[in-house]
Formats: structure tokens, C-alpha cells, sequence
């Protein structure tokens, strides 16, 4: 394997969660060394390990935390620190895959609120010098320091493990005020750790929950160059019946991994309270995102190797004509039922088509839920309806033979205009066993299209004649890292896109000011805003809170929570709706209006 930092300078990883909560939930007492368990139960830290690494933990820590003379002797063992810390990772190694790397956990000697004693400084030098080299003898990847709230404890943590030839994270625990439990101020530390070079890379872990970590994260990344970490809590405790309990549910934890991955994080893992189930879940979404996976890189074709006559935009579909001439675009999402029985779709694209809607999107698979093939349900549609679709493919359930089929086929069926998507990870949505493919993402499937329609396969086959697909891409104008966003925009334009749809606006200057960087790009293409009606109030905490890609702002809520009835909140929705696309139209190149509920009726009336 490459050496550590190499390895996650070059891809996020994936750390493991909280040995003490797993090991507590398996019958052991607060009250024990858990450190000594790996010479008296070495099975059970085996199958709590096991568990991490068969959960998708990339990096499995070792359970030491506590395993230095000064902790170790509070229990009488202080003379059992090479022993124990040597048969941790011996325990860790015999769980890893061969692709997980082991890391050196070393927690500090201090406890939370007491002060930093100077002149002992010599003694806890010692006391990590001779964990850690124990640790590293006995073949640990990392050394990892962790939830550290003294800056000088941690600086000496690190520069004891600094001489020993291995990596060293220095990971920190601060509240919800963004201070250490001693008063020091994030921004403090990590400007001192980003100077420190007996540190590689930089962490942030318990203390805090997912949300707050995020906010911690977003003030600590522009400060340092240096590989960041975050491994928050499950949450904030709660006590019930006398015990304090994490309820966080997984689902809100894996949302988070994914905003920090996306922030730009270089691993996520969890601390107190989370379980192998919250690192199973986090596990799958985070590997499917882009600057995660692995996928198989797609080539544009060699123009010059292969003559074909290439359809032009204008002539690929009506719907494409429009957009090519300038015209304001229009169209309704619905999605498929969950039933065999198409005549409810076909009725609501019908009253679709006869309100003069240019075309009707089909979403795949949204939120991960299986229903009708789109390709079908659209197929069904322009057949028996006469109009066009849009037909949403990702990039999750199919590798990449299967889809370059789909793409065939759907285009020898009639279907012309594709919006390529990612997808999210099956895991959010109502099939958690099953498993996401991922061959490429949204950019490598784009270039696949686009190959096609110059004529050549991901084989390298010439395909005559050529397809005449109209390429469409997603955007996201409120993207949590927006320079990585717009990199990626770029990049599926760079591909072949030839126009995007968006997440629902509802902040107007967001898109703005993703349409002004749009257009500093080379070659641009025409952008059709993503519109949803809100209905309710309700409806709008939902799209607010649990919609990843959404931003709903105060402005829009406070509009909302004025309505005391249903005919309030959806006669406000529409009104909010057609406000906002007013406000863009000079900017956009048409409309897509979601049917909330599947109610068709509700997007004409934006569209009227």
C-alpha cells in the first residue's frame, strides 16, 4: 500500500467509530480499562475492530487511547504500556483488510480542565514517547493524537512521536463555541499545528456533533494546507433513564460525513457514540462521491480517426431546437409510479402537453427508491402522449456496459433529450442492502454520450451512425463548496454537456452569482432552473432540512410560516414560485416546475 499521507492526500477516507460506546453496548462497564481488554479479551477488541472494517472503515484505529504509563497506572498497570499497546495492534492487523491501514491511537495524559504543568512537561514526554514507540514498533501506519484540549500537551504528543518515522495527526475536541474545554480558540490551534512540522496533518474530533462539526470545519480548513480529519460525536448525549444516550441516527450522520467530504475534509469517522452502523452508512455515500471513488476514466474520441456526420443541436429534438433559437423552454417533473400502471403518469403528461409544456422529466430512481424504468415510463410517454421527455439517467445502479446500452436503446426508442446525474447512494434511500456501482460519475458518463455522438464507443468502436443525444447535466448553484462545484460544472461542459437543470431556486442571488462564474468559462450553455412549489410550511422545513442540494432562506420561510391553512400555504407556495421565476427569467433558459405529490395541477399554475 502507499505510504499514509500519500494515500489520503489523494483520496478522503473513511475512519473508524467509538470503541468505548461498542464496547460498552457488548456488556463491558465504564468502569474497566478498556485498553487492557486486548491482553484479557482479545476477541471481543478483534470483533469490535471486524465490525469497523466490514462497516467500510478505511482506517482502523487502535484501542489505545488510554494506553500510556501515567493513564494505565491509575489502574496499577503502568508497567504493561509496551505490552498492551503491542498486542493492540497486532489485534487491529488481524481484522484489517489488506487495504485498511491500522492507526496509532494516543489520547493525552491531561484531563479535560486541568492545567497545563509546566514542570512536569519531562514526565509526559516520557509517557508518549514510550506508547508511541511501542506503537510504531509494532507496525502502526499513523499516530494518530486525539481529543486533545491543551495546545502545549498535543504539541509535545506530537513532537514525542515526531522522531519515530511514521505519520502524525494531532486531533483536537472543542465545544459548541468553537473553544477547547481550557479556553483556547480553534483558530489558535489550528494555526499553530499548521506551523508545527512534527504535524502532517490536523483532526478535530468528540466534543461536538455532526452540525457543529461542520461549523468547526468550515472556520478550520482555510486555515491550514495540511490534511484535516473530522471525527464528531453522534450527536449530543441525552439522558434517558439515567444513562446518557447518543440518538443520532445514523441517516443524519451520513448526511454530514457527506457535507464534510464535500467541504473538503480529507477523512471522516466518528467518535463517542457512534456504532459500525453509523460508519456503514457513512461508508457507502461517501465512497460514491466524486472525489472519492475510483472511476474508469472516459477519453473524448479522436475526431480525426473517425468520419461521421454529427447531428447538430438544433436538429437532436424539439425540445433542443427551442433552447438553440433562443426560446424560453418549459417543463414538468413526474416521477414513476411504483405500480406497473402507467395510465395516471400518462394522464398527467397529457394534461402537461395540452397546457403547451415543451416536455416532462423523469427522474431515476429519486432518492434511491425503486419504481418503473424511467426509459420505459418516458418511452410509454411520447408514444402514447406526443411529448417529449426528459429523461433523468445516474450513474448508481448500472456499470458501464449496461449503461452505453441504455443510452443505445433508448435513443433506437425514440428518447433524445438525457439529463445525466450521479445519483445518490442506494443507502439513502429505501433499499439499505443494496449496493451502488459508480463506474463513472456524472463528468464520465457525460464524455461517454458525447463520444457516442461523434461516433465511438468506450470500447473504441466506430458507431455509425453517430446518436443524436441532447446532453443535459445538473447544477447546483447552492453547493456547499462552490469552487468544487463549479469545477465540476465545468468539467461536464468540458465533457459534451450542452445545457443544465438545476436544484430548485429558491435564493435567487445564489444562482446569480452561479451564473456569473458559469460564464467566465470558455463555452457556456443554456441553464433551466430547477422550480418547486412549496405547499406547505411543513413542506418547506422538509425541503430545508432534508433535501441535500437545497437551500430554502429565511425570506422564504418566513412567507411561509405566515399561512394558518392548506389553501394558505399552497396558494403562498405557487405565489413564492412564480416570484421567483419572474425574478430570474431574463437569466435562465426556461423552467423546470416539480408537480409536488405528484400533482401536475399545482406546477401549471407556477407555469400560467
Amino acid at each position: 500500500m502507499k505510504p499514509f499521507l500519500e494515500a489520503i492526500n489523494e483520496t478522503p477516507m473513511v475512519f473508524d467509530g467509538a470503541m468505548g460506546t461498542t464496547l460498552y453496548a457488548r456488556g463491558v462497564f465504564i468502569n474497566v480499562c478498556f485498553e487492557e481488554l486486548c491482553l484479557s479479551r482479545p476477541d471481543l477488541i478483534v470483533d469490535v475492530h471486524r465490525a469497523y472494517v466490514e462497516a467500510g472503515a478505511d482506517v482502523i484505529e487502535t484501542n489505545t487511547f488510554a494506553a500510556n504509563a501515567i493513564k494505565l497506572g491509575e489502574h496499577g498497570m503502568g508497567d504493561k504500556v509496551a505490552e498492551i499497546n503491542r498486542h493492540a495492534v497486532a489485534l487491529a492487523r488481524q481484522a484489517a483488510r489488506d487495504d485498511c491501514y491500522v492507526a496509532g491511537s494516543v489520547g493525552p495524559c491531561l484531563g479535560p480542565g486541568q492545567l497545563w504543568p509546566e514542570a512536569n512537561r519531562g514526565v509526559l514526554h516520557e509517557a508518549f514517547n514510550e506508547q508511541i514507540a511501542a506503537l510504531v514498533e509494532a507496525g502502526v501506519d499513523v499516530i494518530f493524537l486525539e481529543t486533545f484540549t491543551h495546545l502545549e500537551e498535543l504539541q509535545l504528543a506530537a513532537e514525542a512521536a515526531a522522531g519515530h518515522g511514521v505519520s502524525v495527526f494531532a486531533s483536537f475536541s472543542v465545544t459548541q463555541d468553537g473553544m477547547t474545554a481550557v479556553g483556547t480558540p480553534l483558530a489558535r490551534i489550528v494555526q499553530a499545528l499548521e506551523a508545527d512540522d512534527n504535524v502532517d496533518g490536523i483532526g478535530l474530533n468528540c466534543g461536538i456533533g455532526p452540525s457543529s462539526a461542520f461549523e468547526m470545519v468550515e472556520q478550520a480548513l482555510p486555515l491550514t494546507s495540511k490534511p484535516f480529519v473530522a471525527m464528531p460525536n453522534a450527536g449530543m448525549p441525552r439522558e434517558v433513564d439515567g444513562r446518557m444516550m447518543y440518538l443520532t441516527s445514523p441517516e443524519y450522520f451520513t448526511e454530514y460525513a457527506k457535507r464534510l467530504i464535500e467541504q473538503g475534509v480529507a477523512g471522516v469517522g466518528g467518535c463517542c457514540g457512534t456504532t459500525p452502523e453509523h460508519i456503514s452508512q457513512a461508508a457507502k455515500a461517501v465512497k460514491s462521491l466524486s472525489r472519492v471513488k475510483k472511476h474508469i476514466e472516459i477519453r473524448a474520441v479522436e475526431t480525426k480517426a473517425v468520419e461521421v456526420e454529427v447531428v447538430p443541436q438544433a436538429e437532436k429534438s424539439r425540445f433542443a431546437k427551442k433552447m438553440a433559437a433562443g426560446e424560453k423552454v418549459t417543463s414538468v417533473e413526474l416521477l414513476p409510479p411504483r405500480t406497473f400502471d402507467l395510465s395516471g403518469l400518462l394522464q398527467k403528461a397529457r394534461n402537461c402537453h395540452d397546457a403547451g409544456v415543451d416536455a416532462i422529466n423523469i427522474p431515476d430512481g429519486p432518492r434511491a427508491s425503486a419504481r418503473v424504468s424511467p426509459m420505459i415510463a418516458a418511452e410509454a410517454i411520447e408514444r402514447e402522449v406526443g411529448i417529449e421527455t426528459v429523461l433523468h439517467y445516474c450513474c448508481r445502479d448500472r456499470n458501464l456496459i449496461g449503461m452505453q446500452s441504455d443510452m443505445l436503446g433508448g435513443y433506437a426508442a425514440g428518447l433524445r433529450n438525457i439529463l445525466i446525474i450521479t445519483g445518490d447512494p442506494p443507502k439513502l434511500g429505501d433499499y439499505p442492502d443494496a449496493t451502488g456501482v459508480f463506474d463513472v460519475d456524472s463528468i464520465g458518463l457525460t464524455q461517454v454520450v458525447s463520444n457516442l455522438n461523434h461516433g465511438h464507443d468506450v470500447g473504441g468502436k466506430p458507431i455509425d451512425p453517430p446518436t443524436g443525444i441532447f446532453i443535459g447535466v445538473g447544477a447546483n448553484p447552492v453547493a456547499i463548496s462552490p469552487a468544487y462545484e463549479m469545477d465540476r460544472y465545468k468539467q461536464k461542459i468540458d465533457a459534451g454537456a450542452e445545457f443544465a437543470i438545476t436544484q430548485p431556486v429558491f435564493d435567487v442571488e445564489a444562482l446569480f452569482r452561479f451564473l456569473d462564474e458559469a460564464d467566465t468559462h470558455t463555452r457556456t450553455i443554456p441553464v433551466i432552473a430547477g422550480v418547486w412549489p412549496l405547499v406547505s410550511f411543513k413542506n418547506a422545513e422538509f425541503m430545508r432540512n432534508e433535501v441535500p442540494g437545497v437551500e430554502v432562506p429565511d425570506t422564504v420561510m418566513d412567507r411561509m410560516s405566515t399561512c394558518t391553512t392548506k389553501e394558505d400555504g399552497l396558494a403562498m407556495g405557487i405565489e413564492i414560485a412564480r416570484d421567483i421565476c419572474a425574478r430570474i427569467a431574463t437569466r435562465v433558459a426556461g423552467f423546470q416546475v416539480s408537480a409536488p405529490f405528484g400533482r401536475e395541477s399545482i406546477a401549471l399554475q407556477v407555469l400560467a
